[in-house]
C-alpha cells in the first residue's frame, strides 16, 4: 500500500481504520473474527454491525462489521474492504452475543447461528421502507457515492427504491479455505465481544431509524393500559393481503399509522384464577424480569392471555416476543396482540416472501414495532429494549431447528432472557420434563391453578374400563376401539345438538399393515417399505384395493409374509379417512368432517357433527364440542421414543381443552398407564416431575447433557478421535439412527449412517460443547468431506 493511501486511512475515522469482520464461512477453523482496512469512500457507512462483502482467499464472501479500531495486531499487509452492502445496522449488540451464546452451547460456528438469526437482505424494501433514515441510504449495492453531496446520494436513493431487480442478498458461499491472503485472524475473541476504537463494546446506538413506543404508566396491573390504533385504518402504503399473520399488521417500516391512539386497559380477572398470577402480571407492569412455567387451564383463551402479557410489556416501553408452533397459532395470537397494541404488533414466519418478512424483521429492528409473534425463529428477532420472551407449547417438535447448530428455541430463549434479563414465560397445557427441569432448580416458577379452580373448569374425562363397575357393564371395554360408552356418549352429544369430536393419531385409510396370523409388520418386497392401504378408494363399494408401499408406491398384489408365509394381513392402525368412514355408518345423517394434513380445518361452526382430526390438525369449535373421543391411545403410548409419553399427554390435553367444561373426554387407552392417569387427574405438573425423576434414574436429557454424533463410522471415529473429551464422559453406540431422524446432509450420505451417544454431567456441557467445537475444526482443516452432525440434546434420541 502507498504511503498517500496510508496516510488517508489514519485520518478517517478519527484514527479507526481497521474494520473487525465476521466472514460467513462454514468450516469450523474459520469461525473467527478478521481484520480488513476500510477506504475512504466507505468510512461513513462501514460501521459496527453492517453487512458486508470482503475478499477471503481470492473470493467474495458476505460478512458482518463487528467494530472498528485504531490498530490491528496483525503487522502484515491487510486487504482493503470490498464494499459495505447496506448502512442498515443487522446486527445488534445483543444479537450478536445470543448468536455466540447458542454456538457454543449447540458446538456450532457463530455463522451458522447467524444466518438463522438474520434473514437475508430485500434491497427495496429496505431503501425504500424507511422514510426518514438516520444516515443517508447509499442507492447502489457494489459501490458507493464519494464525498459528501446529498443529491447525488439522494439520487441514488430513488433509483435504488425504482430498482426491480434487486430483490434478495446473494446466498453466503461456502469455502474450505483455511486463510485468506492478507486477512489477519484475530485470536483469542472467539466470544463475539467486538469493541470499537475507543474499547467500548459494539455500541447499541446506530443509523438505522428507531421510533421508540412512548411509555404508558403502569405502576399495576389493573393501571397498565397500552396503546391500541384503529384495525379498520385502510393501509394505502403497503397494498398487500390484509389477514392475520400473512400481511397487513407490520408491513408499514419507519412509519406509524396515522389513525389516533385508542387507549385499552389490560383485565387482571383472568389472572386471579392463577396462584401468583396477578403477581407475575405487576411484576411486568413495574419492568422486573420474572420467569414463570404457565399451565393454563381447560378451555383457556391462552392467545389472548399472551396477548395481555406482551400489552402490558409494551406499555412500559418495552417490546416482547411471542412463539408459537405454527401458523394456524401465529394468526389467532397476532389477532389478539393487534386489538390490544394495533400496529405495533408484527407476525413473522417461514410462510411469508422474502420482502414481507424483512419488512416486519426490520420494523422490529428499527423500534416501529414492539410485538413479535412468531415460530421458532422470532427468537432472534431484534427487538429494542427487549421485556419478554414467551414460548407456548414448548414440547412441539417444529421448535427445533432443522438447519446446523441444530437449537431448540425453548433453550434460545431462556438463554437470551438470561443474558438481557427479560421476563420469560413457558406457557402450555401440558409441561415438558426440560421446563420442570429449570423449575426444580428455582430459575422459573409455577404459574398454575388451584386445584379446586381445575376441578371447576375441567371437562368429565375417562378412561374405558376405569372401574369394575364399567368392566361388569362392558366386558370388552378395553378390547374394541370405541367401546359401547363412547358411541353412548356421542350420541348424546349429537341429540343436544353439540359436535363430536374424534382425535386418531394417525392419517390416511389404513396406514400399516401386518400379517394377520403372526402380526409380522407387511413390508415391500422391492424396498422393505411398510405397505398401507391407498387413501383414495373407488366409488363402488365392491371394489377391493390391493396394498401399496408407503416409499416406493409398488402396489403389492400377491403379498406373502416373510415369516410365516400367510398371505392375510390386518390393519395396525386405523387412518382418519377410515374411521370418519365407520362413523358415517354408526350416525347416519349426521355431517361427518375431516382435519388432517393439506386439508386441515381451523374452525368449524357450531352444530351436531363429527369432526374427525389427526393429532394437532383439532379445529376449534366456538362454546367447545359435548364429546371428545381419543382413540388408540396405544399407537401413541408405544412409540420407540424418549419423549411418546410426554408428547401423548400433550396432544390428549390440547383436544380436551377444546370441550366445554360440562362435556365428557373419552380416551381409549388402558386406565392404568401413569400417563392416562396424569390425563384423567389433570395433572401436567405431577406427570413432568416423574419425567425428570426417571430420565434421571436412566440418564437422559434433561438429567444429562447428551452429543449426538451422526454419520458414516469412519466420520465417526475421526471426530473423537480428534477430540479431548472432558472426565467422566459416557459413550454409548454407535447405534442406527432412531426412525423418523434426518440424515445428516440428505442426498450426500452414505447408506449406513449410525449414531454415537455422548453423555456427560450437566455441569460439564459446556466443557463438552467446546471439545466438539475444537474436534470439528480440527476436522475441517483435514478437509473431510464425510457427512457429520454433532447435536446437543437432539429431540429425536430414540
Amino acid at each position: 500500500m502507498s504511503t498517500g493511501a496510508r496516510a488517508a486511512h489514519d485520518s478517517t475515522a478519527a484514527g479507526a481504520p481497521i474494520a473487525r469482520v465476521l466472514p460467513l464461512l462454514s468450516p469450523a477453523h474459520l469461525d473467527r473474527d478478521f481484520d480488513y482496512l476500510v477506504r475512504p469512500e466507505l468510512d461513513a457507512v462501514a460501521q459496527p454491525g453492517v453487512r458486508v462483502r470482503v475478499r477471503f482467499a481470492g473470493r467474495l464472501v458476505d460478512g458482518y462489521l463487528l467494530a472498528r479500531l485504531a490498530r490491528s495486531d496483525h503487522p502484515g499487509k491487510l486487504v482493503e474492504l470490498e464494499r459495505v452492502v447496506s448502512p442498515e445496522r443487522v446486527l445488534t449488540p445483543e444479537i450478536l452475543k445470543l448468536a455466540s451464546a447458542v454456538a457454543a452451547r449447540y458446538a456450532g460456528t457463530r455463522a451458522d447461528v447467524l444466518r438463522l438469526a438474520i434473514p437475508p437482505r430485500h434491497a427495496r424494501t429496505e431503501t425504500g421502507g424507511s422514510k426518514t433514515p438516520a444516515e443517508p441510504v447509499v442507492a447502489q449495492e457494489d459501490s458507493f457515492a464519494s464525498g459528501d453531496e446529498q443529491s447525488e446520494r439522494a439520487r441514488g436513493a430513488d433509483a435504488a427504491a425504482r430498482r426491480e431487480g434487486a430483490a434478495a442478498a446473494e446466498p453466503p458461499p461456502k469455502t474450505d479455505s483455511v486463510a485468506a491472503a492478507g486477512a489477519h485472524p484475530v485470536s483469542g475473541d472467539d466470544s463475539g465481544g467486538a469493541t470499537t476504537a475507543a474499547g467500548s463494546p459494539l455500541s447499541a446506538a446506530s443509523a438505522r431509524t428507531t421510533v421508540s413506543t412512548k411509555p404508558v404508566a403502569a405502576e399495576s396491573v389493573s393501571s397498565a393500559r397500552v396503546l391500541s390504533t384503529d384495525p379498520a385504518v385502510a393501509d394505502v402504503d403497503s397494498g398487500v393481503d390484509h389477514a392475520p399473520g400473512s400481511g397487513r399488521h407490520g408491513d408499514r417500516v419507519g412509519k406509524t399509522s396515522p389513525a389516533a391512539a385508542v387507549v385499552s386497559t389490560v383485565d387482571p380477572t383472568p389472572w386471579e384464577r392463577y396462584i401468583h398470577g396477578t403477581a407475575f402480571v405487576d411484576a411486568l407492569g413495574q419492568g422486573r424480569g420474572p420467569r414463570a412455567a404457565w399451565q393454563a387451564l381447560p378451555g383457556e383463551d391462552w392467545a389472548r392471555r399472551l396477548a395481555e402479557l406482551a400489552a402490558v410489556v409494551v406499555g412500559r416501553g418495552h417490546s416482547a416476543i411471542l412463539m408459537v408452533p405454527d401458523q394456524r397459532d401465529l394468526d389467532r395470537v397476532l389477532a389478539e396482540c393487534v386489538r390490544l397494541v394495533g400496529d405495533s404488533a408484527v407476525g413473522l414466519a417461514a410462510g411469508l416472501g422474502p420482502a414481507a418478512r424483512y419488512r416486519r424483521w426490520l420494523a422490529a429492528l428499527r423500534g416501529t414495532a414492539r410485538v413479535v409473534v412468531g415460530t421458532r425463529s422470532a427468537v432472534f428477532a431484534p427487538a429494542t429494549q427487549l421485556g419478554l420472551i414467551a414460548i407456548w407449547d414448548d414440547g412441539d417438535d417444529t421448535y427445533a431447528e432443522q438447519r446446523a447448530p441444530y437449537p431448540h428455541a425453548r433453550e434460545v430463549a431462556m438463554l437470551r432472557a438470561h443474558e438481557t434479563g427479560a421476563a420469560f414465560i413457558a406457557a402450555g397445557f401440558a409441561r415438558t420434563a426440560e421446563i420442570q427441569a429449570v423449575v426444580d432448580s428455582g430459575w422459573a416458577h409455577d404459574l398454575v391453578a388451584d386445584r379446586g379452580v381445575v376441578r371447576k373448569f375441567s371437562p368429565r374425562i375417562s378412561a374405558p374400563g376405569d372401574t369394575d363397575m364399567a368392566l361388569e357393564r362392558d366386558p370388552i371395554a378395553r378390547a374394541v376401539r370405541i367401546p359401547g360408552v363412547g358411541f353412548a356418549a356421542a350420541r348424546s352429544a349429537l341429540k343436544e345438538g353439540a359436535a363430536v369430536l374424534v382425535q386418531v393419531p394417525r392419517r390416511g385409510y389404513v396406514p400399516s399393515l401386518a400379517c394377520a396370523k403372526c402380526r409380522t409388520p407387511a413390508r415391500c418386497r422391492h424396498c422393505n417399505g411398510p405397505l398401507a392401504l391407498p387413501e383414495v378408494r373407488s366409488q363402488h363399494d365392491n371394489v377391493a384395493h390391493s396394498p401399496s408401499c408407503r416409499w416406493c408406491g409398488i402396489v403389492e398384489a400377491a403379498f406373502r409374509c416373510a415369516s410365516c408365509g400367510s398371505r392375510a394381513l390386518r390393519a395396525v392402525v386405523i387412518g382418519a379417512v377410515r374411521t370418519a368412514e365407520e362413523l358415517g355408518r354408526a350416525f347416519p345423517g349426521v355431517p361427518i368432517r375431516g382435519s388432517s394434513g393439506g386439508a386441515m380445518l381451523d374452525t368449524v361452526e357450531p352444530g351436531p357433527q363429527v369432526v374427525v382430526a389427526t393429532v394437532g390438525a383439532e379445529p376449534v369449535l366456538p362454546g367447545g364440542y359435548g364429546v371428545a373421543l381419543l382413540l388408540d391411545g396405544w399407537a401413541l403410548l408405544s412409540r420407540a421414543d424418549l419423549r411418546a409419553a410426554e408428547d401423548t399427554l400433550r396432544r390428549w390435553m390440547s383436544a380436551a381443552t377444546l370441550v366445554r367444561a360440562h362435556g365428557q373426554v373419552i380416551v381409549m387407552a388402558d386406565p392404568s398407564i401413569p400417563t392416562v392417569q396424569a390425563l384423567l387427574r389433570w395433572d401436567p405438573v405431577g406427570h413432568a416431575h416423574a419425567e425428570v425423576a426417571g430420565r434421571l434414574e436412566v440418564g437422559f436429557p434433561p438429567a444429562v447433557r447428551m452429543a449426538a454424533i451422526d454419520g458414516s463410522a469412519d466420520a465417526v471415529a475421526e471426530l473423537l478421535a480428534a477430540a479431548n473429551l472432558p472426565d467422566g464422559v459416557d459413550v454409548l453406540g454407535p447405534v442406527p439412527l432412531p426412525p423418523g431422524a434426518r440424515k445428516p446432509f440428505a442426498g450426500d450420505s452414505p447408506a449406513e449412517v449410525e449414531r454415537m451417544l455422548l453423555r456427560v454431567d450437566r455441569t460439564a456441557g459446556a466443557a463438552l460443547s467446546r471439545a466438539l467445537t475444537a474436534a470439528q475444526a480440527v476436522r475441517s482443516t483435514h478437509r473431510s468431506d464425510a457427512p457429520l452432525r454433532v447435536q446437543i440434546d437432539p429431540v429425536d434420541i430414540g
